[in-house]
């Protein structure tokens, strides 16, 4: 008897309960009209679908069952969710109808599944699903098996799948991303690099169809890159990135995995970030089988960020490049420029130093000791001058790599001795002692006789420097296959933090202490690289406060030509001039008597031992002089004798110029001292850097003899007179006419015609009782104006009957105004310096007028040096105008003052 197919199998579940706990799907399904689809109602299905339904839904995981020939579908709540809005339309129906547009790529793997009774495996199957309005990209991993009926036959479809959409396109942006950050191209050029993103960027159709890169042209953007799509569908330049394309149909560009028409595009922005600069912008194709979700969007955003960094790294490098191009262009201009310089300064040098070398030498007619002594003090330094010159010409040899060592067999110990015997004098006068340690070395050395010249007196010199008790020991070994020589000193020594820098050019331990502030830096430096230049090394060990040890080392090497069989190496000419001007550094001064009835004294503080000797030979014919080598020595020296000026130097050891002068202007007692500060540093900057620190004058080097005396006349009749007024002593003696010095003539006769008290007497010519004399001039506005200028107004002056003291004034006072609108007059509309004079019976008006913009000054610029001199003579008045400046002095007639007995 057949099974009736309308009962149950005993245990099969029944239709009641086949639905339950099958979440929302099941109830659906319970409620469906299952008599109208192919597998029939409920009651009359076979044990063996129902087993497989119960199955289906009770699990989680997502399972189809389709069911006969008709392959009907019947799936739980996890499959739902994969298909989207094709739930709950597909309970019931056709597979092949509900998936039509992927049922090719799953024909094949159910019918095998079914007619081979085999199981599939298809990881990451692609399939194109319409379940949110769009042809969709995605993946699936799933297995098909067959479904037995109740007679054992195949009798339907069982399959699991799990979607792995997220996982495939995370991991296909990820290594689109690395390839991006990996993009090989030449650093710094940009557009390598961009074309090298872009070949990156083609390689993932999939999720990028197309792009383009629109880069900051300053005025717009400009089209730099595409692909994906030929270059003429996209506009070349735009204004802004408000003017490219979103939508993109109408380019005809086809992509994604289905290969539909790309419809959408984003405009992403590389850069422009705060602080950041904007390069430009990447437009990016969307795949028009992916919504643009958030993810979507991130990784857009990410591969625009890889364009923005790749692009900036490139900018940088390029940057970089070109800062390191001009630094070297300019390290070469440099280079050219010390070259030039010092081939145009060896021919005057040679002018100057040989014929005074020709005079010195000259036993026929030998001059006076004085003008010996003058003569020996500027040869001296012409050949400071001459080894700095040489210096940098070495120094611009090795940079141009044109310096090479011309090694000859050398008696390096031998001559290493004789160059330490040059110094010797120098470092006793300075209370050290020099202890040389040079034995024979067995071996030839061979060395640049010059190089080693400079190698060896520049360590030692660098040791006599910064040594100030205690020795130099100096020594020479040979080893094994090199030469060592070393210089160990008992000096300041050097802090670790500056040891690494000081072989570096130009480097200079700040606040170190040292007999003078003299040098380039440059000097240990040129040991390096003429070291370096004999294939050898240098060293610096060191304490602070236990001294320093530099160690040189040198190969043996061999002769770069043939022996010379002449004499051998000696000390040259260089060698003896540097230790004749340490020999001067370290001697004391030797002052000379004070004039009879000097009543000033001056202290004269400047760390060059020549410059002392110069100033006191100025000064000393008319005042006192004391001299001292640095501030430190100042202040002890003004503690024991009040001087009446103070003539500084700015840059010393110890103490410099500007602290002498804030420790004098503290102190009540010496406040009142009048300060004068000498520099090399000239320039409006650096005077009003002194003015500003209360300097009373201020006088740039080189500097005129005559202008010296005449500034330190004024300095010492104003301390004089602010002395007599507070001490209501008695009054000062009155002046007596000023003669005219000769420029460039100023010997001691002339010194002292410069200062009242030196002057012979005279008797000035009774006041005019003329009309008043007015004259109007117009000078070019140049310097050489101004001797005309002085003879102009000394002629109108002396008519008008002033007294000469007067007149001396008022002319320095008018040829100061007059230089400073010359000098100082900003873009003037006219090339003239007016200047009129009216003179009467009561007094003298000068105005010197200029067509130069007013340049707005600070506080600190009122007190110039021209200003101080100006005032001191007479009122001064300033008026700036956008067209000029008017500049009048004023000065009462003052009376003639009455011989000696008068």
């Amino acid at each position: 008897m057949a099974p009736d197919p309308t009962s149950a199998a005993p245990g099969a579940p029944t239709p009641a309960d086949l639905f339950a706990g099958g979440g929302e799907t099941g109830r659906l399904m319970a409620g469906l009209d299952w008599s109208a689809t192919p597998v029939g109602p409920v009651e009359e299905w076979p044990a063996s679908l129902r087993y497989a339904v119960r199955t289906i839904l009770a699990s989680r995981f997502p399972m189809i069952l389709t069911w006969g020939p008709g392959y009907t579908q019947l799936y739980n709540d996890g499959y739902a969710t994969l298909i989207g809005a094709k739930h709950p339309g597909a309970l019931g129906r056709d597979l092949r109808v509900t998936q039509a547009e992927g049922w090719g790529v799953l024909r094949g793997p159910v019918q095998h599944a079914m007619t081979t009774r085999e199981a599939s495996w298809l990881p990451r199957l692609p399939l194109l699903l319409e379940r949110a309005g769009y042809r969709e990209e995605t993946y699936f991993t799933v297995s098909h098996a067959p479904a037995f009926g109740d007679d054992g036959l195949v009798a339907g479809m069982h399959a699991v799948c799990t979607e792995v959409t997220n996982e495939v396109l995370g991991e296909r942006r990820q290594r689109l991303l690395h390839d991006l950050s990996c993009t090989e191209a030449e650093r710094g050029d940009e557009e390598a690099v961009l074309a090298g993103l872009c070949s990156t960027l083609g390689s993932d159709p999939l999720d990028v169809p197309f792009a383009a890169v629109y880069l900051d042209a300053g005025d717009g953007l400009r089209r730099a890159g595409t692909v994906g799509c030929p270059a003429e569908l996209l506009p070349g330049s735009v204004p802004d990135p408000a003017a490219l394309p979103g939508p993109v149909a109408g380019l005809g560009l086809v992509g994604g995995f289905w290969q539909d028409p790309v419809r959408d595009a984003v405009v992403l922005p590389l850069g422009g970030a705060a602080g950041e600069e904007r390069i430009g912008v990447l437009v990016a194709g969307v795949s028009p089988n992916r919504a643009l979700d958030p993810e979507y969007r991130t990784f857009l955003d990410l591969v625009a960020g890889q364009f923005t960094s790749a692009l900036g790294t490139a900018r940088a490098f390029e940057t970089e490049r070109r800062r390191a191009e001009s630094l070297a262009e300019l390290d070469r201009a440099k280079t050219a420029f010390f070259s030039d310089v010092s081939h145009e300064l060896r021919t005057p040098l040679t002018l100057l130093l040989g014929p005074i070398s020709d005079v010195l030498a000259d036993t026929s007619d030998p001059l006076p000791q004085a003008a010996r002594d003058q003569l020996a003090l500027a040869l001296r330094n012409g050949q400071r001058l001459q080894r700095l010159v040489n210096d940098l010409m070495d120094v611009a040899s090795i940079e141009a790599g044109r310096a090479e060592a011309v090694r000859v067999e050398t008696d390096v110990a031998a001559f290493t001795a004789e160059l330490a015997g040059v110094l010797r004098a120098a470092a006793e006068r300075a209370g050290l002692q020099l202890s040389v340690d040079c034995p024979p070395v067995d071996r030839p050395v061979h060395v640049d006789p010059r190089m080693w010249e400079k190698v060896v007196l520049n360590l030692l010199t660098n040791a006599v420097k910064y040594t100030f008790v205690g020795g130099i020991r100096l020594t020479l070994r040979g080893e094994a296959d090199q030469v060592l020589l070393t210089v160990a000193d008992t000096g300041i020594g050097i802090p670790a933090a500056e040891l690494p820098l000081v072989f570096d050019r130009f480097h200079r331990v700040q606040g170190s202490l040292a007999r003078n502030r003299e040098g380039t830096g440059i000097g240990l430096a040129l040991v390096r690289e003429l070291v370096g230049l004999h294939g050898g090394t240098v060293s610096v060990e060191s304490e602070p406060g236990a001294g320093s040890t530099f160690t040189v080392v040198v190969p043996y090497g061999s002769p770069d030509m043939p022996a010379d069989t002449g004499p051998s190496a000696t000390p040259s000419e260089v060698a003896h001039g540097t230790a004749a001007s340490w020999i001067a550094d370290v001697t004391p001064d030797e002052l000379p008597d004070a004039p009879a009835g000097a009543a000033a004294t001056v202290l004269v503080v400047d760390d060059n031992a020549d410059m002392r000797t110069y100033l006191t030979r100025l000064l000393a014919p008319i005042w006192r002089v004391h001299t001292c080598t640095n501030g430190e020595e100042a202040l002890a020296a003004v503690a024991v004798h009040r001087p009446d000026v103070v003539l500084t130097d700015v840059m010393m050891p110890r103490v410099d110029g500007f602290e002498l002068l804030r420790r004098l202007r503290a102190d009540p007692a010496t406040r009142a001292i009048p300060v004068i500060m000498l520099t090399a540093r000239a320039g409006q900057e650096a005077a009003v850097e002194g003015f500003a620190a209360g300097v009373d004058d201020y006088l740039a080097k080189p500097f005129q003899a005559a202008e010296l005396i005449a500034r330190v006349r004024v300095a010492v009749e104003r301390g004089s007179g602010a002395r007599d007024g507070a001490a209501a002593g008695p009054a000062a003696a009155p002046p007596v006419p000023m003669p005219t010095v000769p420029a460039g003539r100023a010997g001691p006769a002339e010194v002292r015609a410069l200062v009242p008290a030196s002057r012979p007497s005279a008797t000035a010519p009774p006041p005019t009782t003329a009309p008043v004399l007015r004259e109007h001039w117009r000078f070019p506005a140049t310097a050489r104006a101004i001797p005309g200028l002085r003879r102009a107004l000394r002629r109108v002056l002396t008519a008008a009957g002033l007294d000469e003291d007067q007149v001396y004034d008022l002319l320095l006072a008018a040829c100061e105004a007059a230089t400073n609108a010359v000098e100082h007059a900003q873009h003037p509309t006219r090339p003239v310096v007016e200047v009129t004079i009216e003179a009467s019976v009561d007094g003298v008006e000068i105005t010197v007028r200029d067509h130069g913009q007013w340049r707005e000054r600070v506080p600190s610029m009122d007190r110039g040096r021209g200003a101080t001199l100006m005032s001191a003579f007479a009122d001064v008045t300033v008026v700036p105008g956008p067209e000029g400046t008017t500049v009048t002095i004023r000065s009462p007639r003052t009376p003639p003052r009455p011989g000696p007995g008068g």
